[in-house]
């Protein structure tokens, strides 16, 4: 049986100054679209990127709202175009990618653009738009995420498994982030994440 990975604990940014454009990024089921949702709803004069994915909708999802679900084909045009800002290949199955036109009109528009991504992307913006803000947001626990994974019942034991352990890799390197933000509740992540952005 694989170990129990170390939790990071909150911190505030390693750097000061305006932020145009934050990533927000963490592990499986640690509420991400959540705590981006709420932080949009309070805060309504934000920009969140709408990722494409050709993954298949969950049953909540609604395509043009949470998503943009397109077809591999479509994403491959978009690769090709140079049309994402970062893309990837998340879980060995589905990839996921931002589109880079409305984050650049949004920052034209001298407005703040969220981008809740993973890892990998994370990675790649740190590389195509290094002045991005990048935020960790963590679980406050192993064992909540876990049961919020659990909980939402949209994978099968066996993706459950998987993304378990990516999610591993993720917490193993959150140290890669400009702050942490932990996402004990959803009001609690959210006003992190607003001192955080200067809202």
């Amino acid at each position: 049986m694989s170990s129990v990975p170390v939790i990071p604990q909150a911190r505030g940014l390693r750097h000061t100054g305006p932020v145009t454009v934050a990533v927000v990024s963490g592990p499986t089921a640690v509420g991400k679209g959540t705590v981006v949702g709420a932080l949009l709803r309070s805060h309504p004069e934000i920009v969140v990127s709408r990722s494409v994915t050709t993954r298949p909708p969950r049953p909540t999802e609604r395509d043009g709202i949470d998503y943009d679900f397109i077809t591999p084909e479509q994403f491959d045009k978009l690769v090709d175009g140079e049309g994402l800002l970062e893309w990837a290949t998340v879980h060995n199955s589905h990839r996921y990618g931002t589109p880079r036109g409305p984050v650049e009109r949004a920052v034209a528009d001298n407005r703040t653009v969220v981008l809740e991504i993973d890892l990998q992307g994370a990675r790649q913006v740190r590389e195509t738009y290094p002045q991005a803000t990048q935020i960790f947001l963590a679980p406050p626990s192993w064992e909540e995420l876990v049961h919020r994974l659990i909980g939402r019942g949209t994978e099968t034991p066996e993706q459950q498994k998987q993304r378990l352990e990516t999610a591993k890799v993720e917490l193993a390197n959150a140290d890669e982030f400009d702050a942490v933000v932990v996402n004990d509740t959803v009001d609690h992540a959210v006003a992190h994440l607003v001192e955080l952005l200067s809202l």
